[in-house]
C-alpha cells in the first residue's frame, strides 16, 4: 500500500512538471512554432532566390531612351551648292551630314564625328553597303584599345548599328549607332555615326558609287555653296 501511494505521488509530480514546462513553452515567443513530430529529421530550409544577374550596361547604352535636340533631327534645309544631287557632304565642325537633293535643298542629318586627333577630310565614294553589319575592329583600333572584341556579329548591340556604308579603301564608315546620345559630339575613331532611324533613311537614298566629301574641322560645309552670281 505504501509503495503504491509513493508511486502515485511520483506520477502526479511528474505530470505537474510536464504541464508546467508545456505552459512555459506555450507562452514563450521562441517556441511559437510547433515542435516536429520526428525531431531527428530537420525540415528543409527555405532560401530566398539570388537576385538575377545584372549585366552592367555598356557606356554607349547607359542613358536609355533619348531624343535628339531639334537641330540634330533629320530635316530638309536650304543648301545651294554646285555638287550634284545625291552627293554627301560631311560638315565635320558642325556635326552635320548633308545629302544634296537639288534645287537648292539638302536633307540634313545630325551626326557624331571623330574625336580630337581622329578627324580626317577628303573625298571618297561608297564602295559597299551592309544591313546590320558585323564589326571587326581594325588593328589600329585594337592596338589603342586591346580590350575590344576581335569580332562582333551584327545586331542591336553592335556599335555599327542598323546600317553601314563603307568609304573607299579606308577604315572609315558612315554607320548607325546604339548610342544616340553621342550624336552631335566628337567621340569616334574617325567614323561618322547617325541614329539608326536616320542611317536607315540615308542608306535607302544612296547607292554604291555615291560621292562623299568630308570637310576638315576648320572649314564649314556652307563654304561649298555656290555663291557666284
Amino acid at each position: 500500500m505504501f509503495n503504491s501511494a509513493k508511486l502515485n505521488v511520483r506520477f502526479v509530480a511528474a505530470t505537474l512538471g510536464a504541464l508546467t514546462i508545456g505552459a512555459i513553452a506555450l507562452t514563450s515567443p521562441a517556441a511559437a512554432a510547433p515542435l516536429p513530430l520526428f525531431p531527428f529529421f530537420a525540415p528543409p530550409q527555405q532560401y530566398a532566390p539570388p537576385p538575377s544577374a545584372q549585366v552592367a550596361p555598356d557606356d554607349e547604352d547607359a542613358t536609355g531612351p533619348y531624343e535628339l535636340p531639334a537641330r540634330l533631327k533629320r530635316q530638309v534645309v536650304s543648301y545651294p551648292t554646285r555638287e550634284a544631287p545625291g552627293t554627301i557632304i560631311i560638315d565635320t565642325p558642325n556635326t552635320y551630314l548633308y545629302l544634296i537633293l537639288g534645287n537648292g535643298q539638302a536633307m540634313r542629318y545630325g551626326i557624331g564625328v571623330g574625336r580630337e586627333g581622329f578627324t580626317w577630310s577628303g573625298t571618297q565614294t561608297i564602295v559597299k553597303k551592309a544591313e546590320w553589319p558585323d564589326w571587326t575592329p581594325p588593328p589600329e583600333m585594337i592596338a589603342r584599345q586591346p580590350y575590344l572584341p576581335r569580332h562582333m556579329t551584327g545586331g542591336p548591340g553592335n556599335p555599327l548599328g542598323a546600317r553601314a556604308m563603307y568609304l573607299g579603301g579606308t577604315i572609315y564608315r558612315i554607320h548607325g549607332t546604339n548610342a544616340p546620345h553621342t550624336i552631335g559630339t566628337r567621340v569616334s575613331s574617325g567614323c561618322l555615326r547617325l541614329v539608326n532611324e536616320d542611317v536607315i533613311d540615308l542608306y535607302n537614298r544612296v547607292h554604291v558609287g555615291t560621292k562623299v566629301i568630308v570637310l576638315p574641322m576648320d572649314r564649314r560645309a556652307d563654304n561649298l555653296s555656290d555663291k557666284r552670281s
